[in-house]
């Protein structure tokens, strides 16, 4: 019984994020027609505020931990495990002041309102997990691109979602490319929890009444370590937040 009265709560949600979605998609395109890529940038931050809102609908709350800790005026490498959608638009929304650019997949260009049109317009790396040598002069870029401008890039080192909580293997390569692209940046570790569980029951109906945490950790200076030490530290620091 209980799980049926998830059906009808899943639809709301839905709805109210369509609506959002394709009210932002006709605001920037007018914006980026007049203020270019500073003006999606803000687009994004607000894309992710208002569908973060739809998630209360589902009894969904929120709380981002220790932003103190994030180094300021430094490029900045955002490394957090992966446990859903949602994932992205907290550390957007609730790390905006870091001018964020994401390594994400190449799917997620097409098809999305709102999302997709940002996402192949801004400084977003779109990269097809089939095709792993193509991504490369792309990081590449980004690195570069955090290293001279001070900003900040998010990688999600496990590539895809988990489904329990309990994380995938990391990938070293994307990592690997924007800390030799980005020397001077600081890797800021960052761990999710319970975000999965929103998904637990897949897409349709959606589970309701989750707080999904996220908390940073201690910078580590790219400058310090080898690379090695840094995926592990990196590694290790992020798994050992996880509740599952």
């Amino acid at each position: 019984m209980k799980k049926i009265l998830l059906y009808p709560i899943t639809l709301l949600y839905y709805f109210a994020y369509l609506v959002v979605l394709c009210t932002i998609h006709v605001v920037q395109w007018v914006v980026y027609k007049i203020f270019g890529e500073k003006g999606l940038e803000v687009c994004f931050d607000y894309i992710a505020y208002f569908t973060l809102k739809c998630t209360h609908i589902l009894g969904t709350r929120y709380t981002f931990e220790n932003r103190e800790l994030i180094s300021k005026n430094v490029p900045i490498i955002f490394v957090a495990n992966h446990q859903s959608l949602l994932d992205t638009g907290g550390i957007i929304w609730y790390l905006r002041k870091f001018h964020l650019a994401f390594v994400t997949k190449k799917e997620l260009g097409k098809g999305i309102p709102a999302i997709s049109y940002n996402l192949r317009h801004s400084k977003y790396v779109l990269i097809d997990r089939s095709k792993p040598k193509q991504a490369i002069p792309m990081i590449k870029s980004l690195g570069e691109f955090i290293e001279k401008e001070k900003r900040s890039a998010v990688i999600f080192p496990e590539g895809t979602r988990s489904k329990t909580g309990i994380p995938n293997e990391f990938a070293e390569s994307g990592l690997k490319i924007l800390c030799k692209y980005a020397p001077s940046a600081y890797i800021v570790p960052i761990t999710i929890n319970n975000s999965w569980k929103v998904y637990q029951y897949g897409y349709f109906p959606l589970s309701v009444g989750h707080h999904l945490v996220f908390t940073v950790h201690d910078p580590i200076k790219v400058s310090d370590y080898p690379f090695a030490e840094i995926l592990e530290k990196t590694k290790n620091t992020i798994v050992e937040g996880i509740k599952v």
